[in-house]
């Protein structure tokens, strides 16, 4: 009798959902919904980015901790990243620490950290400061880089994450956006702790408030757009955490929150699919 061989197509990497995936659901109702959808972990916003985000409080004692810590035990559902600060080159050591506290909590890997600051002498004393407290509570701060920010291309991201002695967050959008390319991937594979993926088209947003409102409001779903997401994460180790950061305001109305999730990791689990093929063929 002959037997065909079947091979499953469910990537095998630790996958997780972003906060800004669901920026309004506070971190014990992600941890549930993520792991309905079938995701491993999530990444948890300790610090809001901006006036108008809803805040969770997250630091040691605090109810909506201790409420995350449960379902993360209930359901397996890790936190692996925390975020989010963008490092103005006033003092924010404080603003840090407490980020700090909150993702030793968690038991968070990295911490998302990204640069407005345009004097660059200054920026990498804060980050050799950052570097040096992160190692304190076990966790390694990431330099993401932004296409509307000081610093938004790989390059730049790599070399000062170099110095400091940190990691670099490789976001897909912001990566087609600053015009990134697979060759300055390959040589900063080392500093990539964790992936973002979201789809999108390949024309950008005419203007900065434009790339704003696509970077936080709508992005696509992975597989839906333009980008060639599976060459991308094909470009790292087949290992590499990815994580969905995919905004969209109008369809998690549609949808519904544990609806949108689904969908994210249907599209993820494609895309991931897809970039183990090309692994594949290429080491043969």
């Amino acid at each position: 009798m002959t037997t065909t061989a079947t091979f499953s197509q469910t990537p095998t990497r630790r996958v997780g959902l972003a906060q800004l995936s669901l920026v309004g659901t506070a971190p014990p109702q992600l941890v549930s919904i993520a792991a309905e959808a079938g995701f491993d972990f999530i990444g948890a916003r300790v610090r809001p980015v901006t006036a108008t985000e809803r805040p969770y409080d997250l630091q040691p004692g605090s109810p909506m901790l201790k409420e995350t810590i449960v379902r993360m035990q209930d359901t397996g559902v890790k936190v692996e990243d925390i975020e989010f600060l963008l490092l103005d080159g006033t003092d924010q050591r404080a603003a840090w620490l407490q980020m700090l506290e909150a993702g030793q909590a968690l038991g968070a890997r990295t911490m998302t950290v990204a640069c407005a600051d345009p004097d660059a002498s200054r920026f990498a004393d804060t980050l050799a400061q950052l570097s040096q407290d992160g190692r304190g509570f076990g966790i390694l701060p990431t330099l993401e880089p932004i296409s509307y920010q000081v610093v938004r291309s790989i390059p730049d991201a790599a070399e000062r994450a170099g110095q400091a002695g940190i990691g670099i967050v490789v976001d897909s959008l912001h990566f087609h956006r600053f015009g990134g390319t697979l060759e300055e991937l390959k040589a900063c594979t080392s500093l990539v702790p964790l992936l973002q993926l979201c789809d999108g088209p390949v024309a950008s947003p005419a203007s900065h408030a434009g790339l704003i409102l696509e970077s936080r409001s709508e992005r696509q779903v992975p597989g839906e757009g333009e980008f060639d997401l599976a060459s991308l994460v094909a470009a790292f180790p087949a290992d590499l955490p990815v994580s969905v950061e995919t905004p969209s305001e109008r369809r998690v109305t549609e949808l519904g929150e544990a609806g949108w999730a689904r969908m994210l990791k249907t599209g993820v689990d494609g895309v991931l699919a897809s970039a183990a093929g090309l692994q594949r063929a290429g080491n043969r």
